[in-house]
């Protein structure tokens, strides 16, 4: 089996002797090639590379937004985004992912090991978050040759188009990211202590009194006054430290989208709110505010004001138009 392993060198939870260890574990199991990445969609081009060359498996050594990037070379975008033609036929209304090589049996395997501060998607997997004992699992599935073909979800704006693991978001949690990226572009790390307090932090400056976005799909009555909506494939949504946060429990990667949004932000609303979602969760949130989609197909975000966006906690800018659509059965992955 030969394997391309991504190492984002950069990954927080790792050093280099830690990816020493895990890379001969790796080597002595499957043919491996390592590359690391350099910039920003590398992880994209080297993912298309593999794909184009023949290998059986994309591993990656990162967090989510590594993952995300190898997900989407995989899937054939041309790089991090892909521009595309709104007046085309729409490719990816199949079950197989929209890729024009067959769909996910088509593809190099994808197989995550966590190095990231969430590492979201490779816990919804059900790995361990801890990058030795994840390889020793991922060892495993290896040599039993266990795979799981999952969903993805898309998200359509401008012109351009990409793939997504676990969520997406418009409004205040896309804001918080934001935020974020900021410090840690200031050299600070992004831990879940410092997302809680850029949380609370930011909460006092976002607008809490004109909700600007509303929600419609083909099978979707429209509703206006979001402040705030979350895009789900899978649960949890993300992790703060060891604790699951699922605003959409229902979620998984073998149905459509859901999504929660929020029509308010005040201290009793986000009070009522919060308790409901910290934790596991079987149950849907309560409450008047709240708008809630599950398993579906395709639907629309729209906001009479530009709104911070954000993909598989990725900040994407500002947008006024998203259209989410889901994949099924888009991904194979090692696990």
């Amino acid at each position: 089996m030969r394997a391309m392993l991504l190492v984002n060198p950069k990954a927080t939870t790792t050093n280099q002797r830690t990816r020493d260890v895990l890379i001969r574990a790796l080597g002595a199991t499957v043919d491996l090639t390592v590359e690391e990445t350099e910039y920003r969609g590398h992880a994209a081009h080297l993912s298309r590379k593999a794909h184009g060359s023949g290998f059986n498996v994309v591993a990656v050594l990162g967090g989510d937004g590594t993952v995300n990037e190898a997900v989407n070379g995989l899937l054939g975008t041309g790089d991090v985004t892909e521009e595309i033609d709104d007046e085309s036929p729409r490719e990816d209304s199949s079950d197989d992912g929209g890729d024009a090589s067959g769909g996910a049996a088509g593809r190099p395997a994808l197989l995550t090991i966590p190095g990231g501060s969430a590492n979201v998607f490779a816990r919804a997997l059900g790995l361990p978050n801890d990058p030795v004992e994840a390889v020793g699992a991922i060892l495993e599935a290896l040599r039993d040759d266990r795979r799981r073909t999952v969903g993805l979800g898309q998200a359509t704006w401008n012109g351009r188009r990409r793939y997504f693991t676990f969520c997406s978001g418009l409004g205040y949690d896309a804001e918080v990211i934001r935020a974020v990226e900021g410090l840690r572009g200031a050299g600070r790390k992004a831990t879940p202590t410092r997302y809680v307090n850029t949380a609370l932090h930011h909460y006092l400056s976002t607008d809490r009194r004109h909700a600007p976005m509303r929600v419609e799909g083909p099978e979707v009555p429209p509703v206006d006054g979001l402040f705030m909506a979350i895009v789900s494939n899978t649960s949890p949504w993300t992790y703060v430290g060891s604790t699951p946060v699922c605003p959409t429990p229902w979620a998984s990667f073998e149905t459509g989208l859901d999504l929660l949004g929020l029509q308010r932000l005040g201290p009793a609303a986000m009070c009522h709110l919060m308790p409901q979602i910290i934790g596991v969760r079987e149950t849907l949130p309560t409450g008047r505010h709240l708008v809630q989609l599950h398993d579906e197909r395709e639907f629309t975000l729209s906001a009479q004001r530009p709104v911070a966006f954000q993909l598989d906690g990725d900040y994407l800018g500002e947008v006024e138009r998203v259209t989410f659509r889901s994949i099924p059965k888009a991904l194979q992955v090692v696990v």
